[in-house]
C-alpha cells in the first residue's frame, strides 16, 4: 500500500515536495542500482516540479504563472517517463513498491496541475495582482461610489439626520458607537 493514498487531497505544491522526497528516499537506500545520469537527470526533474510551481506563483501576470506550471507538468511527465522507463528492469525489484509511489504521485501532479492550468485560463484575474477588464472597472466604480459615500457624509451638518449614524461618525474619523 502507498503510503501517500490521497495524492490529490494535497495542494499541488505539497505533493511535488513529497514527490522529490521519495526521490531522495529512493537514492538514498537504493542509488547504487541506478547509473549517475539516470540519478542526476531524475533528482533534477523531481525538484524542478516543486521550484516551477514556486517560482510561477511569484511571477505578476497570467500568461508568466501558466508558462511555470507548464514546466511544472513537463518535469513531473519527465519524472513519471523515467521512472515507466526503468520499472521493469528485474534489478529494480526492491524499488518497485517506490517506483510505483514515485510514478503515482507524478501522475497526481501533472492532473493537478493541469486542473490548475484550466482553472486560470478560466480564471477573472490575470497574474496574482492585476484583474480582467470588466472586474477592473466594476472596482473602479466600486471605488469611485465610496469615495462619493464618504464625501457626501463628510458633508453632513449636524442638523442632518444621517450626521449621528455610525457609518457618518466613521467618515468623520469618531468612534462609531
Amino acid at each position: 500500500m502507498a503510503r501517500y493514498e490521497h495524492f490529490e487531497d494535497l495542494p499541488v505544491w505539497q505533493s511535488a515536495a513529497r514527490l522529490y522526497n521519495l526521490v531522495l528516499d529512493l537514492f538514498e537506500k537504493h542509488s547504487s542500482l541506478f547509473s549517475p545520469g539516470f540519478r542526476s537527470q531524475l533528482d533534477r526533474a523531481a525538484l524542478s516540479i516543486s521550484n516551477n510551481i514556486a517560482e510561477g506563483f511569484d511571477r505578476m501576470t497570467t500568461g508568466e504563472l501558466i508558462s511555470f506550471v507548464g514546466y511544472a507538468r513537463g518535469s513531473a511527465s519527465e519524472v513519471k517517463s523515467m521512472i515507466l522507463v526503468v520499472a521493469s528492469r528485474p534489478t529494480l525489484r526492491p524499488t518497485s513498491v517506490l517506483l510505483r509511489e514515485i510514478e503515482q504521485l507524478a501522475q497526481s501532479c501533472i492532473r493537478q496541475l493541469s486542473a490548475w492550468t484550466t482553472q486560470i485560463e478560466r480564471g477573472s484575474v490575470q497574474g496574482k495582482r492585476h484583474l480582467t477588464g470588466p472586474q477592473q472597472s466594476q472596482r473602479k466604480v466600486a471605488v469611485a461610489a465610496r469615495a462619493l459615500r464618504r464625501q457626501f457624509l463628510l458633508s453632513l451638518t449636524p442638523l442632518h439626520p444621517l450626521y449621528n449614524t455610525p457609518e457618518a461618525r466613521l467618515a468623520r474619523g469618531e468612534p462609531a458607537e
